[in-house]
This record gives structure tokens, sequence and C-alpha cells, in this order.
């Protein structure tokens, strides 16, 4: 059950902003043991939401290697989303009207301080297990350095220490999309459905790629001219995401993406932060990812110290994190069982 955390203490953002009220949905699933040693910590990925039982069905939940029976699951949406958390479509206290346009930029660090007063306010001291795919990764590696004392054990996957220059670009495309839409700084739920729903076709081509666009999608009949699979298909994802998402959101979240970099502002290299990881770490890659080739997670893995590394075939691209679940849960139970599992 969606379950809500509020607070009137303000929130000090990395630009120096501030967020005058935090509101942050999340879910929870399965028991705190006696001695509360088995919290996994979910963080979710950019369009995603706190019901990681849902969204990483056949990894979270009864049938996958986070099981409710065993572990005490944490999932909590993110700053700047539309799923609860303060964000666009969140009150203003000082207007009493909803931000739309207005929410201010957040960076990483910033959603990993708003769940870290989750952490507190659900007096959970330690955490066994903190993991996450693509954004949700980012995340994981900002908390592991802002609170070594506290996360146990890493799970990365199809995620890097710092955006590449190949991400940034792909979010400013999208953000272009968006902006071309003349009502994306509107007043209103739907402001820049137009551009949201080419942001997502962009997204959708670095989320897949050649081989599995070909083999799913390609026509068998070779006497068409127009009415494609292949279109049809991308204009279905972006009608999808608008039924579910809010362009604000998705603008506000891209440029979060944009800014991460586990080195800035600690006076270091990011290999020389990622040498400062002392938790147990694994790490895996997708061979075919476009969007975030297995070479982020090579550096990654070469950098922590002890770090265990896994690449997996498959076929999905980036999309792999969330489609091969059972892969993943056969790798990461292993693991967490002592089998290192490099490949």
């Amino acid at each position: 059950m969606l379950q809500r955390f509020e607070s009137d203490e303000p929130l000090m953002l990395e630009n120096g902003g501030v967020l005058p009220r935090l509101e942050i949905a999340y879910h929870t699933y399965g028991q705190l043991n006696a001695d509360a040693s088995n919290v996994v910590w979910v963080c979710h990925a950019l369009t995603a939401n706190a019901d990681a039982a849902d969204w990483w069905n056949g990894f979270v939940g009864g049938n996958g290697a986070i099981d409710p029976g065993r572990h005490f699951i944490v999932c909590a949406n993110i700053l700047g989303s539309c799923y609860g958390s303060s964000g666009p479509l969140s009150v203003d206290p000082s207007s009493g009207s909803l931000y739309y346009s207005r929410f201010p930029m957040v960076t990483i660090r910033d959603m990993v301080n708003a769940h870290i007063r989750l952490r507190k306010h659900l007096g959970i001291d330690r955490i066994k297990l903190l993991m996450g795919g693509s954004m949700g990764g980012y995340q994981v590696l900002e908390w592991a350095l802002m609170e070594p004392e506290v996360v146990e054990t890493l799970f990365l996957i199809a995620t890097s220490a710092a955006e590449s220059a190949w991400g940034i670009s792909i979010h400013e495309a999208q953000r272009l999309a968006i902006e071309a839409d003349s009502t994306w700084r509107d007043s209103s739920p739907g402001a820049g459905s137009n551009g949201l729903k080419a942001a997502r076709a962009i997204g959708m081509l670095t989320y897949r790629n050649y081989a599995i666009m070909c083999e799913r999608q390609s026509d068998p009949d070779n006497s068409k001219v127009d009415g494609f699979k292949a279109a049809s298909y991308i204009r279905y994802q972006g009608d999808k995401l608008v039924q579910r998402f809010n362009a604000q959101s998705y603008w506000i979240l891209s440029r979060s993406m944009d800014s991460h970099n586990i080195s800035r502002g600690r006076g270091a290299t990011v290999e020389e932060v990622l040498s400062t990881i002392r938790q147990k770490t694994l790490v895996i890659g997708i061979a075919s990812d476009l969007l975030c080739p297995p070479e982020e997670q090579r550096k990654m893995a070469r950098g922590i110290p002890g770090a265990n590394y896994v690449e997996i075939d498959s076929a999905f691209g980036h999309d792999g994190f969330l489609v091969e679940a059972a892969e993943i849960s056969k790798i990461l139970v292993a693991w967490m069982d002592g089998d290192p599992g490099d490949k």
C-alpha cells in the first residue's frame, strides 16, 4: 500500500534553494526482523514509482531475489517526480498553488537527502542492501558515500559513477523536444504532452537497440510505403507515457540525471572517490546497453575495492535490467550467498 511521509522542516537543496515542505510517497513490503538486519532499499529510475514489486516484477516480490518473506523492502518516489513525492504537481506553500514549471532544480544528492529523512522517520539505522538500476544506481552511489556507516552492501546495474556526455546529449535532445511544445510551461497537469511524447520516442531508441527493434518491429509486408509497425510502436510508447507521467517532471528529472557526478565537491577524481567505497558491491552490466554501456559498469567495478562484476548477454539493451529479472535474481542470490560471480 502506498504510504506518505510529510515534513514541514525545510529541505536545503544543493543549488542553494529550499523546499519549504517535503512530501515522499513510499512503499514497504515484508516485516522488519528482530535485529533490524533485513532492510533492502530499492532506488528507482526515471519514470518509475515507489511500487518496486510492480515495475521490477520477478525480481522484487515473492518470486524474486528480493523477497518480502525474508526482507523488509523500502522503495520511495524521488523528488521531482509526479507519483506523490514533492514535484511539479505538489502545492507550493508560498503561493498555495501547484508548482508546475516553477519547481526548483534538484540533484541526485537532493533526492538522497530526502530519502535519508524518510529512513530516519522509519527508524531504520542499517540498510543491509541498497540497490538500483540506471538512475536508481546514481542514488545508490551517492547514498553509499553520504552514509557509509548506514549502508552495508550495494547492488548496481546498468548505471554509472557520473553522467556521460552521451547521456547528457540524449537528455538535452529530450528537453528540446519538450520545449518545442509551446504548452510545456503551462500551469496544467497536461502541459507539454506532445513534447513528452517526442521525448519518450527519443528515449526508446536508447533503451532498446538495433537488433531487438529489428527482431520485434520489422514488417513482414515488403510492399508497405507507410504505416510501419516500428512507427506505430514508437507512437504507442509515447502515448502510454503521456497517460501516466508529467512533462515538467520529465524535464526536471532529466536535468537531475545530468547533475550526477560522484566527484563533484569531493576534491577528487571519480576514480579516487570510487576507491573510497568500502561496501561489498555487486555490479551488473547489460552487453547490449546503448544508454549506459557496460564499460561504465566495468569502470565502477575496477574502481570499487573488491567489487564483483557480471555481464549479462541480453538482447534487450538498457531495458534488460527490467526484462531479465530471473537472470538478475539468480546472480544476486548467488552473490549474497558468497559466490563472487565474476564473468
